[in-house]
């Protein structure tokens, strides 16, 4: 008994041993961080994927010495956030007892901050409404007193506070609000920028100008309380007409919905709040995000409308890390990035996904999809499949299906294969909650450009779907790894069957809806799919080299025709082209390499048959089990022996089929 007594006892006083030692470091640290506080506040820095900083999180920021900030201004948050302010050490024990007393009655962990513990969570603390938090909050707040003046806390709170809409500092608010310093400020503006602090998103003047301009008089009353101003002064600015400016938006267009990103990316993990000296550590590559832009830009600069908008998104293969991302056809106009929030319809750049279905369930690149001329209406609206060029041959091979972008082939497969594979695959490389329905293999789902120019990735790496990222790690002002995201891999289709996808891919290019690349210097080893959905509603290229993956889609907001003809490949694959032209240099391709497992075989590249004299000639690589074409080319002439042969060949295979017949 006695030993377990000493064993607790042991157990008990290295935890605290432990605990202590722990707590101390973190108090050191925090002591050391407070006191680089006199040098100024450092900022979280996004840095691009070769490690070098590329922009901060809050680029827009004034910091501004007290002297010029007016005194009404400061009076004015003193008295409405923390009235006590220059007589207590950085926790103020009566709002704190108060909040004590209402948090043990009501479950919660809120209340009894001061202007110090305000400012101590905005530079080094989350918005996470905990006791801990609040521990941490209080003890950082005394520390900041311990070093540091009333005028350098008020000084640092500030310029520091948030205050709505993406905006901290007074200095900044007042020019998006006023478009003058904040040391020209009136009395009633100084009252509504301290009003804001309390709830910034409920009350900012853009979207609430009457809750703000209410908030703004309970802060005159506290001041006229407080001995700050006279009852004439707070009814005069009671009375004062204040005029605010529109929002200004985006100053720097600049790579702005890439940075604007990767900013919600942050606050969605770590809050609003600006945390000092973090670094996040970003995938994007700068070079590539400005030919991205460029290619956006000068793209749409082609067509005559100008609220056509487009959406370009490049991604490592490999990785699933997000190289470029563009939105939008300008940051300032519109802040809504179409890459990563529009969800449209792909039209026919969904079809790699149901023939590399198909390669997964028994059939080959040469496999043939017949009777096409045939097909039954499908679903209670009558709907029925129907190629752009209006033809209908009744046989197509796989790769010819996928080269011309064939509705009724693709129809025709999807009906003998079932949809189910198609929406495994289809969910297993990104996207999610599409329909089961007739249409599936035509697009008919929606899908974000982000979200298909991922799913692409599974042809090029070899058969691997890999999730997006755009931010690799986050480091915190300790130098403490905050954030590791790693990247995610999972295989979904065989080896094999990603590189016949990729061969029958690069046929489009060099032969199929997308054979204009070429001309506009894509000159190297590409595959891809273009799309374009009902009425011209959406236009789509989504294309591949060994290095990496880029979409771009281009239409309205709000869905309308976008022109006559409005194919993809009038549309999205020139901005297509021309950002992997611009880029080739800087992300080489290489020649695509045919996986293990798999032979090679010459046919005709027009009948898709075994070669004879005279015929164009392509590689097809098969899988094992793979059907191979038995029949000579019945297109080209050949020589005599081989029209001989191919007689023979003839006789029996109709002679087959009647015998067939007789038996049915």
């Amino acid at each position: 008994m006695t030993r377990v007594r000493d064993r607790i006892a042991a157990g008990i006083f290295i935890a605290l041993v432990i605990a202590s030692t722990v707590s101390v470091t973190w108090m050191l640290r925090q002591t050391y961080v407070v006191y680089k506080l006199r040098r100024g506040v450092g900022d979280t820095w996004f840095l691009a994927a070769n490690g070098k900083p590329w922009f901060r999180l809050d680029e827009h920021r004034r910091d501004v010495p007290l002297t010029q900030i007016p005194k009404h201004l400061r009076d004015a948050f003193v008295a409405v956030e923390d009235h006590r302010f220059y007589t207590h050490l950085g926790v103020d024990p009566l709002a704190l007892g108060r909040a004590v007393v209402r948090n043990f009655s009501t479950g919660s962990a809120q209340g009894g901050s001061t202007l110090t513990q305000q400012l101590a969570r905005t530079l080094f603390l989350s918005n996470q409404k905990t006791y801990g938090r609040k521990i941490r909050e209080a003890i950082l707040a005394l520390n900041i007193d311990a070093q540091l003046s009333k005028d350098q806390v008020l000084e640092l709170y500030l310029n520091r506070i948030y205050l709505s809409a993406g905006v901290y500092g007074v200095e900044t608010m007042s020019w998006n609000l006023f478009g003058r310093a904040a040391k020209t400020l009136s009395l009633a503006e100084s009252a509504l920028i301290a009003g804001l602090a309390r709830a910034p998103s409920a009350l900012s003047p853009w979207s609430n100008l009457d809750g703000a301009r209410e908030r703004s008089h309970v802060v005159l009353a506290r001041m006229r309380q407080e001995g700050f101003i006279t009852e004439e002064q707070e009814r005069s600015a009671r009375r004062a007409q204040i005029k605010i400016r529109a929002y200004p938006g985006a100053r720097d267009p600049r790579a702005g919905y890439a940075k604007e990103h990767l900013r919600q990316q942050f606050r969605d993990r770590f809050g609003g709040d600006h945390p000092p000296d973090w670094q996040v550590q970003t995938t994007f590559i700068p070079e590539l995000q400005e030919a991205a832009e460029r290619a956006v830009v000068e793209g749409l600069a082609r067509f005559s409308d100008p609220a056509l908008q487009a959406a370009l998104v490049a991604v490592d293969p490999e990785t699933g890390d997000i190289l470029a991302l563009v939105g939008g056809r300008d940051f300032r106009v519109s802040q809504f990035n179409r890459a990563i929030r529009s969800r449209r319809q792909p039209g026919s750049a969904f079809k790699p996904f149901l023939f590399a279905a198909a390669l997964e369930n028994g059939y080959s690149p040469v496999s043939v999809i017949n009777g096409l001329a045939n097909i039954a209406r499908q679903g209670p609206d009558e709907w029925a499949p129907r190629n752009a060029s209006g033809d209908t041959p009744d046989a197509l091979t796989i790769r010819a299906a996928l080269v011309e972008s064939n509705n009724r082939a693709a129809t025709a497969l999807q009906q003998r294969m079932g949809s189910r594979p198609v929406l495994r695959l289809a969910s297993d490389a990104g996207m999610l909650d599409l329909p089961d329905v007739p249409s599936l293999s035509l697009g008919s789902g929606v899908v974000t450009p982000l979200d298909l120019t991922a799913g692409f990735a599974v042809f090029p790496n070899g058969g691997y779907a890999v999730r997006p990222r755009s931010i690799v790690s986050v480091i915190n002002g300790d130098g403490d790894e905050a954030l590791a995201n790693d990247v995610q891999r999972e295989r979904v289709i065989s080896e094999q069957s990603a590189f016949q996808m990729v061969s029958m891919l690069s046929d489009v290019l060099d032969r199929g809806t997308a054979s204009a690349a070429r001309r506009w210097g894509v000159s190297f080893p590409a595959g891809g799919k273009t799309g374009t959905t009902n009425e011209f509603k959406d236009a789509w290229f989504v294309g591949f080299t060994s290095s990496m993956v880029v979409g771009v889609w281009v239409g309205f907001d709000q869905p309308k025709t976008i022109g006559r003809d409005a194919y993809g490949s009038k549309y999205a694959l020139p901005l297509w082209s021309d950002f992997m032209r611009r880029t080739a240099q800087r992300r080489r391709p290489q020649a695509f390499e045919p996986a293990a497992g798999l032979h090679e075989e010459q046919l005709c590249s027009v009948s898709y048959q075994r070669p004879v004299d005279g015929c164009p000639v392509y590689s097809e690589y098969l899988k094992e089990g793979d059907e191979s074409p038995g029949r000579l080319c019945t297109i080209h002439q050949g020589s005599m022996k081989q029209r001989v042969r191919r007689s023979i060949e003839g006789f029996f295979s109709g002679f087959g089929k009647k015998v067939k017949g007789i038996f049915r």
